[in-house]
């Protein structure tokens, strides 16, 4: 009952809920900050023209590496992995040097298709 008092909305729309991982804070190094400008001018709108979405996890300085999880019709589609490595990871490399990889982040229930599917 304390979140209904709360006055937090129930549903957060899929524009909010994107802005959110992509939004630009002070404490983001520039790299940072050039990732999700990319990610929310340029790959974001391609990923959800194919029904999906696509959210920033992290960035992991040392070894260049974006994590990434995808979401709604591209988190159980079988070519969102190329999707990944061919397209995301290729622009966000050619955009900004730093960059040497991307990584696709799964949640709970991810993981849990991944793996019943490889036991079928």
């Amino acid at each position: 009952m304390e979140f209904y008092s709360s006055g937090q909305p129930l549903f957060i729309d899929s524009e909010t809920a994107a802005a959110k991982d992509t939004a630009i804070h002070e404490d983001d190094s520039e790299t940072v900050a050039m990732i999700k400008e990319l990610l929310e001018t340029r790959i974001r709108p391609s990923v959800q023209d194919d029904g999906g979405d696509i959210v920033y996890r992290g960035f992991d300085l040392e070894s260049g590496i974006v994590k990434l999880q995808m979401q709604g019709a591209c988190s159980g589609c079988p070519s969102s992995s190329v999707t990944l490595k061919s397209g995301i990871e290729n622009m966000l490399m050619h955009y900004i040097p730093e960059v040497k990889g991307v990584e696709q982040e799964l949640d709970a229930e991810d993981e849990d298709a991944t793996v019943a599917g490889q036991m079928d």
